[in-house]
């Protein structure tokens, strides 16, 4: 017997799925929700659903079984969170020392994180598009140094 769907699912609709669409949101930034263990950055989408993608590098998380156990929570509490999420694209990376985080930590830093970037999704942007970042770098890429 097939169990009736809910909204609550994860299907490919709610999934960022090749590299364009990754592409679109580290080029076009316009949210970021940070903690020293994980990072949601997102842009707007034409959707009326949000997207999930991940990035949990070997570098950060060694064994294969603790990517998998991340990137597992990760879209859980996505699919939990959906609806009251915005229309984004959102990638979560992981960052060093989220291995060593526990499930129940793990979950309740993901819940504080997405009500970070539902907040700063509602906010008007401000008049000269900063909303909050950090001074854009010089036409050719690098940053200006003090000299000593």
């Amino acid at each position: 017997m097939q169990q009736a769907r809910s909204d609550f699912g994860f299907p490919k609709a709610l999934r960022l799925l090749n590299a364009a669409q990754y592409r679109a949101v580290f080029s076009g930034t316009e949210l970021r929700a940070a903690h020293p263990n994980l990072l949601i950055i997102a842009r707007r989408n034409d959707l009326s659903h949000p997207r999930l993608g991940l990035v949990v590098a070997k570098k950060h998380v060694r064994l294969a079984v603790g990517r998998n156990r991340i990137k597992r929570l990760v879209r859980e509490n996505f699919r939990l969170q959906q609806s009251g999420l915005p229309a984004v694209d959102a990638v979560v990376l992981a960052r060093p020392g989220v291995a060593a985080l526990s499930n129940d930590e793990l979950v309740k830093l993901l819940d504080k994180l997405w009500r970070k970037l539902s907040r700063r999704a509602d906010e008007p942007a401000s008049a000269d598009g900063a909303n909050g970042r950090r001074k854009p770098r010089r036409p050719d890429g690098k940053s200006r140094k003090k000299a000593p």
